[in-house]
């Protein structure tokens, strides 16, 4: 458990800290190299990839700071339940009723809790799930648009050719290596050691925004489909969708603002009950 606490205080930092490399890379390197003369032709694209980015940094900062915002505690349910003896989850004690888990990290009663975001330093359930997958979704395209920058930065400043696609596999054992050899500056080498953290973290948030879009069609939480539940309610998938995305849906794919009403959901879980 004390390995977990220290994960929650550490992942946030960690993101926080990607997130200005980042935006230290585009506005410092990418940007001035990769369009140097402020001349006409080059301004239009200059200012489109800028508002690119800054879309795609805009969006994922906002879901991140919505998902905490609106937590996915139960407000109706307060008492701690006690753990059973068989336990293996070391997070999630135990299912309640109706979705309801409590988490030992954040010590509260979760409503339809899917899991522990550590990132986020709270939990995820159907009132913040959304934000959860358009932070994933803007994360994703945020790392994978720097890692095209990042590459065209490459090819300009250090005429680095991945016409060949063993290119960038072969980058990072080369550059390490050319760097102890003096060859290869520190900044450089940052610099490709973050074209890779930014291909897995854009990978990785892709993977995760399949995966969460595929359970909330099912109406099924990552907590069920652990311990082999199913999904009671046989709703369709769009209503399932409808229920967390809400009916302003194409709004909330371009602004980070609630789309669905949470007033009522505590009282309709308890009516489930």
């Amino acid at each position: 458990m004390l390995k977990l606490r220290l994960l929650n205080a550490v992942a946030p930092v960690y993101f926080f800290t990607a997130t200005a490399v980042t935006f230290i890379f585009h506005f410092c390197f990418f940007i001035p190299t990769i369009f140097p003369k402020p001349d006409t032709s080059l301004r239009g694209s200059t200012t489109l990839h800028t508002a690119v980015f800054l879309f795609f940094m805009f969006n994922a900062l906002g879901n991140y700071v919505m998902t905490i915002r609106y937590p996915a505690e139960s407000a109706n349910q307060t008492a701690v339940p006690v753990c059973w003896p068989n336990c293996s989850d070391k997070v999630d004690a135990h299912y309640l009723l109706n979705g309801r888990h409590f988490c030992k990290l954040c010590k509260k009663v979760i409503l339809k809790r899917d899991h522990h975001c550590f990132f986020t330093g709270n939990c995820i359930g159907n009132k913040n799930m959304r934000y959860f997958i358009m932070f994933c979704i803007y994360t994703s395209c945020t790392c994978l648009y720097s890692l095209v920058l990042g590459v065209a930065f490459l090819t300009v400043e250090y005429s680095i050719s991945f016409e060949n696609p063993l290119t960038f596999l072969t980058l990072l054992p080369l550059s390490t290596g050319y760097f102890f050899m003096g060859t290869v500056s520190g900044l450089q080498l940052f610099l490709v050691l973050m074209l890779y953290v930014w291909l897995g973290i854009g990978l990785v948030c892709a993977g995760f925004c399949c995966q969460q879009v595929l359970l909330v069609a099912r109406g099924q939480t990552w907590c069920q489909l652990q311990r082999g539940e199913l999904q009671d309610s046989r709703s369709p998938w769009q209503s399932n969708l409808k229920d967390v995305f809400g009916t302003r849906w194409i709004l909330g794919l371009i602004v980070p603002v609630q789309t669905v009403e949470t007033c009522s959901e505590d009282a309709d879980a308890h009516k489930q009950d």
